[in-house]
């Protein structure tokens, strides 16, 4: 399992010192400015000679962007310190490590190294032994490569296990053993040669895997997120852009012991075009723990200009550690304004998507001769002050609000006709996630 990680600054510190004092406070002190305690006090008096001529210097991207973080590494059940520092001109990157005996804080180690910024840090269990290891992505000026090192002590001593070149990294256990394995991204902008190499600790040393290429370069990679396939083995998404008007998503999972790349394997490749200028990437869409790929397919016109565009209707799958396509769900986006229903897998592909007016799209399903076109349900999205009273008018469901606008739906009689209930509307209207607009690495 995965152990579960804690980073304080120093404030939170100086409030646990407080809290957890283990005396009962009067009203008096209770109104009281907070007193520094003892071990923050002692924390600080090890930190201020240690930082003399540096300053903070905070890692710019992950979940740990602190400048003061803490973390157990040494598996003693005691959190060393982590801070991160820059100064001076040969190594101005100072990683300083912290330890605390018999409630005292010394300097452990001072780490010094090239680059400009730290990029990135992460607390993770690589080697099965007690104690988190500590990667350290750095970057080196505005060059597309960075340095990516990974510490561990051990017999009380500072190890560095491994030192590589890398574009960007993500950390999964793809062989389902507990321990995180490192994946590395790096390339050549100027080949575009880009590949990913699997890290992994084997009785004590760090085994490398076979490169194994990128659908794009690195300089294109849009997302990387972690999660499971089709039967439930851990793999790496990476979803890089092609070209202006399309996406690909590269899946990295471990075949045997071989590291591989579904995408460059699949007949059809894991490809999206975009849908009106917006990307969407891999995403559980259903909430299933299994990670969906997208795909498009082409609504059916009415033959009217009100029709919102076919691009808009997605097929979500994922995939089998061999390659196959396994269907998940069907759903209809509007980007623009931020929401998507999910829809019936047995007529997705009859449906028809019409825009009757600036806050209404009517959605109707085709016969199978693609002649008539039933109404069966509208979603209505509305703003302005009597937005709530315009969405439960005419018996209206309301399906969502926020501070600016209500979301609300009318089921006709021919949904009623198929089975459609108000219920089902509900429970298949959904709000895009931020993500979805931006990317997240």
């Amino acid at each position: 399992m995965k152990r579960m990680k804690k980073w304080i600054v120093l404030a939170v510190l100086l409030a646990l010192g407080t809290i957890f004092s283990g005396c009962v406070m009067t009203v008096e002190e209770m109104y009281c400015l907070p007193r520094r305690s003892e071990l923050y006090h002692n924390l600080q008096a090890a930190i201020d000679p240690a930082m003399k001529n540096l300053d903070h210097a905070a890692p710019l991207s992950g979940e740990n962007q602190q400048t003061v973080q803490t973390a157990d590494l040494d598996g003693d059940g005691v959190e060393e310190v982590i801070l991160f520092a820059r100064g001076g001109d040969e190594h101005p990157l100072k990683l300083l490590i912290f330890r605390q005996e018999e409630g005292q804080y010394s300097l452990f180690k001072t780490i010094e190294s090239y680059g400009s910024d730290f990029d990135r840090v992460e607390y993770v269990q690589l080697d099965g032994q007690p104690g988190l290891e500590l990667v350290v992505g750095r970057q080196l000026s505005d060059q597309l490569r960075g340095n990516l090192t990974a510490y561990r002590i051990s017999g009380g001593h500072l190890e560095q296990m491994m030192n590589t070149g890398y574009h960007d990294f993500a950390l999964c256990d793809l062989d389902s053993d507990g321990l995180e394995d490192l994946l590395v991204i790096t390339g050549n902008e100027d080949t575009d040669w880009s590949v990913a190499v699997r890290y992994t600790l084997e009785q004590g040393n760090v085994e490398r895997s076979a490169e194994v290429p990128l659908s794009e370069p690195v300089y294109q990679i849009r997302r990387i997120i972690t999660g499971r396939i089709s039967g439930g083995q851990e793999a790496v998404f990476i979803s890089s852009t092609v070209d202006a008007n399309s996406l690909v998503t590269d899946v990295f999972v471990l075949r045997g012991q071989s590291l591989t790349n579904l995408a460059l394997e699949t007949a059809n490749g894991t490809g999206i075009k975009t849908l009106r200028n917006y990307y969407v990437y891999a995403e559980d869409i259903d909430q299933d723990g299994e990670v969906e790929l997208p795909s498009l397919i082409t609504m059916r016109s009415a033959g009217l200009q009100s029709l919102v565009g076919g691009e808009h209707l997605i097929r979500w799958f994922t995939l089998t550690s061999s390659g196959e396509e396994v269907e998940k769900a069907y759903t209809y986006h509007n980007h623009l304004e931020g929401w998507y229903m999910n829809l019936p897998a047995e007529y997705a592909s009859r449906i028809a998507v019409q825009r009757e007016e600036p806050n209404c799209y009517s959605f109707g399903l085709w016969d199978e001769k693609g002649v008539h076109l039933t109404t069966l349900w509208k979603i209505y999205v509305l703003t302005g002050d009597d937005r709530m009273a315009a969405a439960e008018a005419e018996g209206r469901l309301l399906l969502y609000k926020t501070e600016t606008a209500a979301y609300a739906a009318g089921l006709e009689a021919g949904g009623e006709a198929l089975g459609v209930t108000r219920g089902m509307l509900m429970d298949s209207f959904r709000l895009i996630q931020s993500s979805w607009y931006t990317g997240q690495k």
